[in-house]
């Protein structure tokens, strides 16, 4: 289990570390007459008329970093030979992970870490709190993306207006990077389209669009909502030791156990979480569904590869099933290294 708390570990860094300054409020913003940020004052707008996207933003929390695929249904959006890749790297516990090797996240960098926008009618840039000192620029001077870009970790982006929505087209990502922690794979012919639209002083919809001919087999988009951060910081985030054990991040799950599908037909069901159970970040839904598909089970749309008739391993957890005397489960526990979560069956 060592192997895999490691990669687990550091699938689960989605929490800021910031509010390095707490006593310093953030300059300029509107605040209500108690002295607390306005959030839902209308947006500001540069000289020029544009929404200002400036400040310090965070993606709430989501598990599209995690998995871009929630629904199970949604899995076959993946052509074969990149399905066969995500669950080649389910099997040896993601090893391969580039954010675990302490590099960058990729082209879901922004549905996940906090960031600071900083805006100018030439150029709009984006710094992320992460812990290989990324940044971005989204040219807005009417260059068009190369088409032979050298390939980058977070691509090459312009962007430009419809509206009040600020539009970005990103390409030239090297396929060294994963389209989300889980494994998912992308080409170098990926294609990213995000919209940001500042519905308030406090808040963006922000819409993201993936595009990839070699590995999917239609356009795959999902929107969240991204929250202003006052009165705070980011704060410095290296990563420099996550990958010094690569030893103990070697190894193959236990694929020798095979089991039936009438024993994994009883697992199979909507599982919801027992209040008083600690929450498990990487499993962030208060209803856990279990799915028999042509004798794989699946947690939600990630899956389980058994470790004994009981017990099996997902992305970065552990799940383990729980039965009585006849047979019957009564419960299931997620683990992670930062403890468990219990859900119990809904009948």
């Amino acid at each position: 289990m060592q192997r895999i708390a490691i990669a687990a570990a550091l699938w689960l860094l989605p929490v800021s570390l910031c509010a390095q300054w707490l006593g310093l409020r953030t300059a300029g913003i509107p605040r209500t007459a108690d002295g607390k940020p306005n959030l839902t004052a209308p947006a500001p707008r540069t000289p020029d008329g544009k929404p200002d996207f400036s400040g310090l933003w965070q993606p709430e929390i989501n598990p599209y970093r995690f998995d871009v695929i929630q629904d199970l249904k949604d899995e076959s959006i993946f052509r074969p030979a990149a399905e066969a890749i995500f669950m080649e790297r389910l099997a040896n516990f993601r090893r391969d992970d580039p954010v675990t090797n302490c590099l960058p996240g990729g082209p879901s960098e922004m549905l996940n870490a906090m960031y600071r926008i900083i805006q100018s009618p030439t150029v709009v840039a984006v710094l992320y709190e992460s812990g290989t000192g990324r940044y971005r620029q989204i040219y807005m001077d009417g260059r068009k993306l190369s088409k032979d870009p050298n390939p980058a970790w977070l691509g090459y982006s312009v962007g430009h207006w419809e509206g009040d929505t600020l539009v970005v087209e990103s390409a030239g990502f090297n396929d060294r990077s994963w389209l989300d922690r889980a494994g998912h794979p992308h080409s170098e012919n990926l294609r990213v389209t995000e919209r940001f639209r500042r519905i308030d002083f406090g808040h963006i919809q922000f819409q993201i669009t993936f595009d990839d001919p070699e590995t999917l087999t239609k356009p795959l988009s999902f929107s969240l909502a991204v929250n202003y951060r006052p009165d705070t910081d980011m704060l410095e985030n290296v990563c420099n030791e996550n990958n010094r054990d690569k030893v103990h991040m070697v190894g193959t799950a236990n694929t020798s156990v095979q089991l039936s599908s009438a024993v994994l037909a009883k697992y199979a069901g909507r599982y919801g979480f027992r209040e008083g159970s600690r929450t498990v970040a990487g499993f962030m839904g208060m209803t856990q569904n279990v799915t028999l598909i042509n004798g794989q089970l699946y947690l939600n749309a990630l899956p389980l590869i058994p470790q004994s008739e009981t017990k099996f391993e997902s992305t970065g957890a552990a799940a383990e099933f729980f039965l009585d005397a006849n047979g019957t489960v009564t419960r299931l526990v997620l683990s992670q290294t930062e403890g468990d979560a219990t859900y119990d069956p809904k009948r």
